[in-house]
């Protein structure tokens, strides 16, 4: 969808735990060598006992630091839009509210954002729609937490295709002023895909009320011994519905790949990064968001707004500069945005540089 209004970033934060070092995982046990070496992920952050909705907050007072430095107040917001791949709290209780009670304090809807890893691009879509639908107010909020240290997640090995990493991502966006400027949104799935993410799993009772893990390997390995016996794999490859869906935004922006400047995409370990999104867009590591994202892991659908931090702060990208922001979820689904970066940033460098974390043994 080409965005015809005005719609804007005003606002850009996050917030990130202390690091653990996959070596160090290795040497106690928790991980793999070999899937240390093959993932070429370098660190994961672990935050702890710290809730996933505080976290968001953190996140979310940085970004409306930034959006009020461009003029921007609690009163000028219409709505909060809050994503989460994973549990936030107590059944029956609302995390969106909490974040609305601990940041802007208004009588403004809040609301939970899916699916899964691409939410924050799907509240992204969903803000500029709102904004150009309701002129009375010209900010939207969305933020995005996640927190997998449970007994009932194994962060380390519950997926060959990444990390699972804790921690939080917030952006306001916007009309009249920002840093970047939306050019265009997109989305496409392929419903075919979606017993990727529950093979071998009953739909009730859900499994969390029964203790059950979040375990992607092996539904994996369900699937993969049903297709050994002779069963139909699915005809779709979703690496050609992100090179259509990254094509189409690009094309509605009026703009083509070999013009953007880089790509901030999912916290995918190195082996998925290149079959699901840079082998199907035929570009080179560098042009994405890995060398950050190898010291972070993949935190939910935070990930492309955690890089597009990392490089605005870091100087990595400078007015007039093209981004993609790219994701993909349970469904399957993938969904991508163009922003046009109009202001440098004012407020220092990137605030969270790699550094070294010693891990506690609950970490696991």
């Amino acid at each position: 969808m080409r965005i015809a209004s005005d719609i804007r970033l005003a606002g850009i934060g996050s917030w990130l735990p202390e690091p653990v070092g996959t070596e160090e995982a290795v040497a106690r046990g928790w991980y793999a060598e070999a899937d240390r070496e093959a993932s070429g992920m370098r660190a994961v952050r672990i935050a702890g006992e710290l809730p996933a909705p505080e976290m968001a907050v953190r996140a979310a007072r940085a970004a409306l630091r930034r959006s009020a430095a461009a003029g921007f107040a609690a009163d000028d917001f219409g709505a909060l839009l809050h994503c989460a791949t994973y549990h936030q709290g107590p059944d029956g209780w609302s995390a969106p509210h909490y974040v609305l009670r601990h940041t802007l304090d208004r009588p403004v809807t809040a609301a939970q954002i899916g699916p899964g890893c691409l939410g924050m691009l799907a509240a992204l879509e969903l803000s500029a729609h709102r904004l150009a639908a309701d002129p009375s107010k010209d900010a939207v909020l969305i933020t995005s937490a996640d927190n997998f240290s449970v007994p009932v997640v194994d962060r380390w090995n519950s997926s060959k295709l990444f990390l699972l990493a804790d921690g939080g991502a917030a952006a306001v966006v916007a009309r009249r002023e920002g840093f970047a400027r939306l050019l265009s949104v997109a989305s496409a799935s392929a419903p075919v895909l979606e017993e990727q993410h529950r093979a071998g799993e009953q739909l009730f009772p859900p499994g969390i009320t029964v203790g059950r893990s979040l375990n992607f390997e092996e539904r994996n390995a369900h699937l993969k011994r049903r297709w050994e016996q002779g069963g139909a794999a699915p005809a779709v490859h979703f690496g050609d519905v992100v090179a259509d869906t990254v094509d189409r935004v690009l094309e509605e922006a009026g703009t083509g790949l070999e013009k953007v400047a880089r790509i901030c995409h999912t916290g995918y370990a190195r082996r998925a990064l290149h079959g699901i999104y840079l082998a199907p867009l035929d570009v080179e590591p560098s042009m994405g968001s890995w060398e950050f994202s190898r010291d972070v892991g993949h935190v939910g659908a935070a990930d492309p707004f955690l890089a597009l931090e990392h490089l605005w702060t870091g100087g990595e990208l400078v007015p007039g500069d093209q981004v993609l922001l790219l994701a993909a979820g349970p469904g399957m689904e993938v969904a991508c945005a163009v922003l046009e970066i109009t202001a440098g940033c004012a407020d220092g460098t990137a605030p969270h540089p790699p550094h070294g974390g010693t891990p506690k043994e609950d970490d696991r």
